[in-house]
């Protein structure tokens, strides 16, 4: 009996053993400076035990570098498309001109490259990049491309907060993955495994110190409840752009598709102590990502309203310079008034039926429409500030993202934030039935050529048509009304193989792009040091625009055709 006791013993031993097994957090490599190279290919990664699973990224296997990047500097990024596929890459978050933003118009086909620049204008935070392919946007995140980036300004470097990458600053990637019986990914909305930074049962060993969580939610369409298994205290720093006036005490935090948060949390004195960091979403509602529990069809998944974990943390040993206080103050936000806005645009979020998606006669849409790369939503005035009103009669919570700029939300219902909301965002989660206020303005880069997109940000929904695109500027919208500058001449016109230009005012060219009757970029050319000449010989016949940039950041347009 004692040995079979003992058998029985050793066999439960094992079997905990076995079912705590974690592997290590892998934390992605960093980039700094002021020019970037980043190259999309599809690879593969031992993701589970078996087959290689075939996977894609920029400068690797899972997942790219994170970029820090300093507020006030220019940066130049070089964008090499290797994979077999085109693709685009959106800089989630920024601030920048709109023909650089990476949207469904800045199109990278393959093996050919981007090479798009503009000052960074944004608060210290954490953004992200990632592509933005219309109709194909959850295939290739599901493929791993992705990215995160640091902006890092001077009233952030001046708190004393943990800053060093990796050991008390942590990158923390949210996502889920479903495998086929090859070990390959399906493309599905909703994955059976947690995937953490891309490793599956992950774990990580921090400090017995203040540690500083950067949280990314990078999921095709799941939310996630984010909180500890011992239901301890954090504390919110930072939404999408930018520090909170002072940190916000929390032991839970709905983090929605696109929607990144940077938390402080204390282990002083808990050394040799473990923990793990939840999702607990077995409370969300059933019309919130990741609350429901489908029980069969393209929505069922394991992980449906159900606690899980997302990283398993062992505390170890405080550093030498440890951080071991949380400040009391971060940052004092001024934030526009409802009374300095020009004009409130209502957008609606509806549930439709008859309207044809991806998956069939469903879609759920935007203003009453499907996403059309020809369709205009808005013309917003240069310096416009404005409320948007997002009013949604939708059954489902959708994370509504708007591109180029931050906003501060007003009003939920009528009702203002609570404070884990009171800070720069750009991501909102709008529940459905609610109306939702937040305030904007939209200065620099007027161009009534290029758009900028606004759209859920669950990425089915999203390749589904749940977009709508604006342009900023005082002329009228379209493209075939942009304003001509007179200062650039063009010649032939209509050209064959050459085209050729000149700028009035002798400014000196740095980049060149040609632009079809759609807006889309089809060609560009790095012209720093190069003579004023452009070979558009691989372009079919048709009417296009040449677009240049100088290196004072003014445009110049003009249109010709091609025989």
């Amino acid at each position: 009996m004692k040995k079979i006791a003992l058998f029985l013993a050793l066999a439960f031993m094992v079997a905990t053993a076995q079912a705590q097994t974690y592997n290590t957090l892998w934390i992605p490599d960093t980039l700094s400076g002021t020019n970037f190279t980043l190259t999309a290919r599809d690879t593969f990664k031992q993701m589970v035990t078996g087959n290689q699973t075939i996977t894609a990224a920029y400068n690797g296997n899972f997942w790219g570098p994170t970029m820090i990047w300093n507020k006030g500097d220019v940066v130049h990024l070089t964008v090499n498309n290797q994979l077999q596929d085109t693709t685009t890459v959106h800089w989630h978050g920024m601030h920048l001109p709109a023909i650089m933003d990476g949207g469904p118009h800045q199109t990278i086909p393959p093996y050919t490259t981007w090479s798009p620049y503009w000052k960074v204008d944004n608060n210290a935070a954490t953004y992200w990049y990632h592509p933005h392919l219309h109709m194909d946007a959850e295939k290739q995140l599901t493929q791993g491309l992705g990215g995160l980036i640091i902006v890092r300004d001077s009233i952030e470097s001046a708190l004393a907060l943990p800053r060093t990458y990796g050991v008390d600053d942590i990158p923390v990637i949210l996502t889920d993955r479903s495998f086929d019986a090859s070990k390959q990914f399906t493309v599905v909305p909703y994955g059976d495994s947690m995937v953490t930074n891309g490793v599956l049962r992950a774990q990580y060993t921090v400090p017995a110190q203040i540690v500083r969580f950067r949280i990314l939610n990078a999921a095709i369409e799941r939310s996630y409840n984010i909180g500890f298994s011992d239901n301890r205290t954090f504390y919110i720093i930072t939404t999408d752009g930018g520090l909170l006036n002072k940190p916000v005490t929390a032991t839970r935090y709905l983090i929605s598709p696109g929607e990144r948060v940077e938390i402080l949390v204390n282990f002083n004195g808990q050394s040799g102590s473990n923990l793990n960091m939840k999702a607990f979403n077995s409370t969300l509602s059933n019309f919130i990502a990741g609350g429901e529990n489908f029980p069969g069809g393209p929505f069922a998944n394991a992980l449906g309203k159900i606690d899980f974990n997302v990283l398993h943390i062992n505390v170890g040993t405080a550093t030498s310079n440890a951080i071991t206080t949380i400040p009391s103050a971060l940052t004092t936000n001024v934030f526009p008034t409802a009374a300095s806005a020009n004009i409130t645009r209502v957008v609606t979020m509806s549930d439709s039926t008859g309207v044809s998606g991806i998956l069939g006669p469903n879609a759920f849409i935007l203003n009453h429409h499907l996403f059309g790369l020809n369709t205009v939503d808005y013309s917003v005035p240069l310096n416009n500030t404005e409320i948007w009103q997002l009013t949604s009669s939708s059954v489902f919570a959708h994370p509504f993202h708007i591109h180029d700029v931050e906003f501060h939300i007003l009003s939920r219902n009528g009702v203002a934030p609570d404070s884990t909301e009171d800070g720069w965002k750009d991501v909102v989660l709008v529940k459905g039935g609610e109306t939702v206020k937040f305030i904007a303005k939209f200065s620099d880069y007027a161009d009534s050529l290029h758009p900028y997109m606004f759209h859920c940000h669950i990425a089915l929904h999203e390749d589904e048509g749940m977009m709508g695109q604006f342009v900023v500027g005082n002329a009228p919208t379209g493209i075939m009304n942009v304003a001509q500058n007179s200062k650039l001449k063009i010649y032939p016109n209509p050209v064959k193989g050459m085209l050729h230009y000149e700028i009035a005012d002798g400014k000196s060219i740095s980049k060149a792009y040609i632009l079809n009757v759609t807006g889309q970029v089809v060609l560009t050319f790095d012209m720093e040091g190069k003579s004023p000449e452009l070979d558009i010989s691989s372009l079919d016949g048709g009417m296009y625009f040449v677009c240049l940039l100088d290196t004072d950041g003014g445009m110049y347009i003009k249109s010709y055709l091609k025989e």
